[in-house]
């Protein structure tokens, strides 16, 4: 049920976007405020922050936790949750943001344009998706105070999102679109489980030499 009420909003957020709704004129009312100018003394903080959502960093730094995991347990299981998961982002992410092009707000031609169509790569918001993925997998595969780990997760998953709307680097339903991407990737784990379980167990096989 929580897959497909994530995924009808995603759907939501897609066809608002392409159908030229009032979604489009939220985000222009949003990117016309220019929170960077309003608050600048927040600027310097937020560009570090936002990091914590950039792919090769967050992905790199998890995967080596996780690979730790790994030998420490005998098992592959926490590094191929991972990479599943990261997999399934950039295949479904990548798609909708080479079908749609999407412009980010730096780069609009004219307030109220959706800019799709116009060979960019912003929509849904990557950096989003990623926070929510990779921050949601530590939570996920977290032996103890999972519960704390997913609201940790949720809360730097949300404010990278906003960060993003802050820096002017994406628009409101980028992120939007990024939150609902990001949770369907999440919710596609435990059903894939058994098939993380069954290549866990070939590739101990394969250690072992059998």
């Amino acid at each position: 049920m929580a897959f497909g009420f994530t995924g009808l909003g995603y759907l939501l957020v897609v066809v608002g976007i392409l159908c030229d709704t009032t979604l489009v004129d939220l985000d222009w009312s949003f990117q016309q405020l220019q929170p960077y100018r309003r608050w600048p003394e927040l600027e310097p903080y937020l560009d570090v922050w936002v990091v914590a959502g950039q792919r090769g960093p967050t992905a790199i730094a998890a995967c080596l936790w996780l690979g730790w995991r790994s030998y420490r347990t005998g098992t592959m299981r926490p590094l191929l949750v991972m990479g599943t998961a990261l997999l399934l982002l950039n295949i479904t992410v990548g798609a909708v943001k080479i079908v749609t092009g999407r412009l980010g707000p730096h780069y609009a031609h004219y307030v109220g344009s959706p800019e799709l169509f116009s060979g960019g790569n912003i929509f849904p918001s990557g950096h989003t998706a990623n926070a929510v993925v990779t921050w949601g997998v530590l939570a996920y595969l977290a032996t103890r105070g999972r519960r704390t780990g997913a609201v940790l997760a949720g809360a730097t998953a949300v404010s990278i999102g906003l960060t993003t709307v802050y820096l002017g680097t994406h628009w409101l339903s980028d992120v939007l679109a990024g939150w609902a991407a990001g949770l369907l990737v999440l919710l596609a784990l435990p059903p894939a489980e058994p098939l993380i379980a069954g290549l866990d167990t070939r590739i101990a096989r394969m250690r072992r030499g059998d």
